[in-house]
């Protein structure tokens, strides 16, 4: 009795947290469009038992998703939101590996200091770590002013409301979830083969991409992921660092919620996006099962 508690346990926390809310925005944006006015028709009324039910089944339409596909703003928000995550998942891969290796290669006795300075912005909140940047980025902010005090450039750099401040924020603040995972992977790596590559004539350099790279695979693909998904979905940081031409599938879904309250159009908008999101899970879900098979 006691195990299958502790096995419910957890399904009953998906079924409150997140199948019965997702059965509410599906159940809005299958609704007709009103403008903030709840309950959103049709209804369901139980007093009439099971020919209520098929009459409400049978109100549902999916006007809001054709609007989705007729009006551009839409795909485009979609398509501009993938491309951001995926530019930004490389970015922070090509920021983070380096970063990941010297933890793993440095003595043991660093290792946990390494560890606590990359998990140490997680004790500020993420909210001021954004207006940090935002205050850094800005005309007159510190990375200007240091530019211009170096002799680097004459006038301050554009570069708060854009979308290179987009990516700096982005790639600072998913940093550590691409660094932990790749590091973990790293610190288990058996030095064992690299130095027998090296014995068979290989230079570091192609050792390195010919051991640790390919050995490191299940960390970069599990960062690349922890990054990716997440990003997809961002509103925060491009809404404070972005400018009016950074469009994000974030920005439009607040736009919709809470300036034109239009909340069927809006849960559209968010269960598309869910949707999206659901083939990374799976693939990240399907990998980390992978992993865990061959390390049996």
């Amino acid at each position: 009795m006691r195990r299958v508690f502790l096995i419910a346990v957890p399904y009953a926390w998906l079924l409150a947290l997140f199948l019965v809310p997702f059965g509410i925005v599906l159940k809005i944006s299958l609704s007709d469009t009103a403008i903030a006015i709840p309950p959103y028709v049709p209804t369901l009324d139980l007093a009439e038992g099971w020919a209520g039910f098929r009459a409400f089944l049978s109100e549902l339409d999916f006007e809001n998703f054709v609007w989705l596909t007729e009006d551009d703003l839409y795909w485009k928000a979609y398509l501009s939101s993938l491309k951001i995550a995926l530019i930004s998942t490389v970015f922070t891969l090509l920021v983070g590996y380096p970063m990941a290796y010297g933890m793993a290669r440095a003595p043991s006795e660093w290792r946990p200091t390494l560890m606590m300075l990359v998990i140490l912005p997680f004790w500020t909140s993420f909210l001021i770590r954004v207006y940090a940047w935002m205050g850094i980025l800005s005309n007159e902010g510190f990375l200007n002013q240091i530019l211009l005090w170096l002799g680097v450039i004459s006038e301050p750099l554009t570069l708060l409301n854009t979308n290179t401040a987009v990516y700096i924020g982005i790639v600072y603040t998913y940093l550590p979830f691409m660094i932990l995972p790749i590091y973990a992977a790293l610190e288990r790596l058996d030095g064992s083969l690299i130095e027998a590559a090296e014995d068979l004539g290989c230079s570091r350099l192609q050792a390195f991409w010919l051991v640790t790279i390919p050995l490191s695979r299940p960390g970069i693909i599990a960062g690349s992921f922890l990054v990716f998904i997440p990003v997809l979905g961002e509103f925060v940081i491009p809404s404070l660092l972005g400018g009016s031409g950074t469009l994000m599938i974030g920005k439009v879904l607040w736009e919709e919620f809470f300036s034109n309250r239009d909340w069927p159009v809006a849960s559209a908008v968010a269960v598309v996006l869910l949707l999206i999101l659901v083939i990374p899970i799976v693939l990240f879900q399907r990998n980390q099962q992978k992993q865990a098979e061959a390390e049996q």
